[in-house]
């Protein structure tokens, strides 16, 4: 028999089944809340996987097309590669848990969440957050757990526990908060200007339901949690740190590592490693982890000297953002482009205008959501930090940094009704050294307002770290983390946002959690800093948007019309459309409730069509006068088009003043005519006349 748990959670039943399915994986729990179903399982190998130097983790999130009743679209009607949002998803789920598996683990790992089944009252990515913890926590694989996630929405000024995927997506707060027993351990968020004050109370109000659901996740752990398994150690031997300070003195490190060029420092640390393997030629065992040993002492030499010496590698002030420069409109004939730079991180952002039409189409899980009108992109070529490695495409880190960078903008962009175009920003990594995540922010903002898109306020994002000593009150927080101190530090707090509020939050810590202090200090750190980057390096290249779209973008007529004459305009099977588009050269959408957008670069020719499609819908009325092409000549008279697809008719008694026999004997075919509206004659049809034109 299994056993079955349940709690109360933002208003919700959770229900965790544990033994009823998947009981060869080290750990699986079955989820449901509401009638979303989850399945989470936690799977490691028996032995570690050999000439590694990290945690071989790998976190799933596998959206199943049959949860929301859906075929997979495309040829290959199965489901494919992961999508962006499971992407994201398993970075939120990696990033709070992978700190807290043993440093010196080595074993593969794979949390694998499949969602099964989806209630739009019950968004099934907290769900898969929550299993995968419980997973791993009843599950033999060391873990030093329990942790909690939570998500918290803000609709209408009230903070929702777990909201709808309805109010995820119209508040105007996406928080996700992973916590332990004692500290908040991860956050991620998306906000539309949410002061920092208020943010706070939502990551705390989140923190508190964690704890919680962590007491929750203790009473299955002691019922049927199963004893830690015993592994390989892969931690570097004490006397072979030892015997290294001996070869290499701590103040030779010092002085290798305090450099503020980072190909310098990285040409001393090869030298450093190149006097030890002369040293230790006849220990192979050494050998084997001289690399994981050289980087553990020149963490620790870094470390050393931030947190008790306050001394960066740099030489800056804890506080202190490192050279700033930007610039705008570097690439020509583009629509917009910018470029800023942040020390050795250089990001050159590309902005691309197009027609609605062309927003990005999403067949996922969220029924609500089926495009995406706004793309950010993020590229990191390894040339940018020097090294040389082929392109195999977007990789997870990359559509992390994109969608970061992309969220962070969503909430300055205009409407579509103001600014009827999809939006493509592409950021280039020319030069990394840490956080081009947020340089990416800075660029893109200054990219869209380099195209004239007319958003709302400037956003610009900055990084924060952090190390830590023994006590919670013994911490150092850095402006401007640079990649050195990103990766000895324990922590990674990016944060974007306007002169206002927060639009976004990502946290990676490499430690148990942060105090409360330190979450503030951060938030408040960081304000400081993006306010500063603002005024004085993003406002100096270009203060506000430009009034109107450049050159070489595609300009956008926008008019409505009455939705029951869409048909009239796109004619049968898209003849009249089609044919506007041939005569003028535009590209043309219509959408459902009749908003037409006609896309062009030539001004005449944007105009010409959208006369065309006024005169298709006109009512038309007695006394209007139209310039028509002669299409047709029958005995009784001549049939006028003046529009695409929409014909009058002149009978032969209205074409002249003066009789005349033959409608042949004044018009003929092609002819171009100017005529009056007579309204309608008893077929229906429009009737038109040329002879009392003069009179109008």
């Amino acid at each position: 028999m299994y056993k079955s748990y349940e709690m109360e959670l933002g208003g919700r039943k959770l229900v965790v089944d544990v033994d009823r399915v998947g009981k060869q994986a080290n750990g699986c729990a079955f989820m449901h809340y509401g009638d979303t179903t989850v399945l989470c399982t936690a799977t490691a190998s028996e032995k570690p996987r050999e000439g590694i130097d990290f945690f071989p983790l790998s976190v799933e999130f596998e959206e199943k097309m049959y949860a929301v009743g859906k075929i997979p679209g495309g040829f290959n009607k199965r489901e494919g590669k992961a999508s962006e949002n499971a992407i994201l998803t398993s970075r939120v789920i990696d990033r709070p848990m992978r700190p807290l598996f043993p440093k010196d683990y080595r074993n593969d790992v794979t949390l694998n969440n499949m969602v099964m089944s989806v209630d739009p009252e019950c968004r099934p990515e907290i769900v898969a957050m929550i299993g995968a913890a419980i997973a791993t926590c009843i599950s033999d694989i060391p873990f030093d757990g329990p942790c909690a996630m939570t998500q918290m929405g803000l609709v209408d000024g009230e903070l929702i526990v777990n909201p709808s995927q309805k109010q995820w997506k119209e508040g105007d707060l996406n928080l996700t908060v992973a916590s332990t027993k004692e500290k908040v351990i991860m956050i991620e968020a998306g906000a539309n200007e949410v002061p920092e004050a208020k943010m706070l109370e939502a990551i705390y109000k989140a923190h508190e339901i964690n704890q919680t659901i962590i007491a929750f996740i203790d009473k299955i752990v002691s019922e049927v949690g199963k004893p830690k398994h015993e592994y390989t150690s892969c931690a570097i031997p004490t006397e072979m740190f030892e015997e290294m300070k001996r070869i290499v003195t701590p103040a030779e490190m010092e002085v290798a590592v305090f450099t503020d060029e980072k190909q310098v420092r990285e040409e001393n640390i090869r030298q450093i490693t190149e006097k030890l393997e002369e040293a230790f030629a006849e220990n192979e065992e050494w050998l084997a982890i001289l690399g994981e040993a050289v980087y553990q002492y020149e963490k620790k030499t870094v470390r050393k000297m931030i947190l008790k010496d306050h001394k960066r590698p740099d030489g800056r002030e804890l506080t202190q953002i490192r050279p700033l420069a930007a610039e705008v409109d570097i690439i020509p004939r583009v629509h917009g482009s910018a470029m800023f730079t942040r020390g050795q991180t250089q990001i050159c952002n590309v902005c691309t205008l197009a027609p609605l039409s062309e927003a990005q189409r999403i067949d996922g899980l969220d029924e609500n959501e089926v495009s995406k009108r706004y793309m950010h992109h993020y590229n990191f070529p390894s040339y940018s930090v020097g090294e040389t490695k082929p392109s195999r495409g977007p990789g997870r880190r990359e559509i992390g940094h994109g969608a970061l960078a992309e969220r962070a903008l969503i909430p300055v962009l205009p409407s579509e009704e103001e600014f009827p175009y999809a939006i493509r920003t592409v950021s280039e990594t020319f030069e990394s050294n840490g956080s081009t995540s947020m340089a990416s922010t800075c660029a893109s903002c200054m990219s869209l307002m380099a195209a004239g898109v007319p958003i709302k306020k400037m956003v610009a994002g900055i990084s924060c770290g952090l190390v830590t000593g023994d006590t919670d009150d013994d911490f150092v927080l850095l402006t401007d983390i640079q990649g050195l101190e990103d990766f000895f530090g324990d922590m990674d707090f990016k944060v974007t946002g306007t002169t206002e509020g927060i639009t976004a939050i990502q946290m990676d810590i490499k430690i148990h959690g942060l105090t409360r202090p330190i979450v503030e200090g951060a938030i408040a750190r960081c304000r400081e800093a993006r306010l500063f980057i603002m005024d004085n390096c993003m406002k100096p290249a270009i203060a506000a948007p430009r009034p109107e779209v450049g050159k070489y973008a595609p300009k956008i007529i926008s008019l409505q019309i009455d939705p029951e004459k869409i048909g009239d305009v796109v004619g049968q099977r898209g003849k009249t459309i089609n044919e506007i588009i041939a005569r003028t050269g535009v590209k043309i959408d219509i959408t459902e409730d009749g908003m037409v957008s006609i896309c062009g670069t030539d001004k005449e020719m944007m105009g010409k069509a959208e006369e065309m499609v006024k005169m298709i819908v006109t009512d038309f009325e007695a006394g209007q006068i139209f310039k028509g092409k002669v299409v047709s000549i029958k005995e009784f008279g001549a049939f006028i088009e003046f529009a695409p697809g929409k014909e009058g008719m002149v009978h032969i008694s209205k074409i002249a003043k003066e009789r005349i026999d033959r409608v042949e004997d004044v018009l003929t075919l092609g002819d171009i005519v100017t005529v009056v509206c007579l309204g309608k004659d008893k077929m229906g049809r429009i009737s038109f006349s040329m002879k009392d034109v003069a009179q109008q």
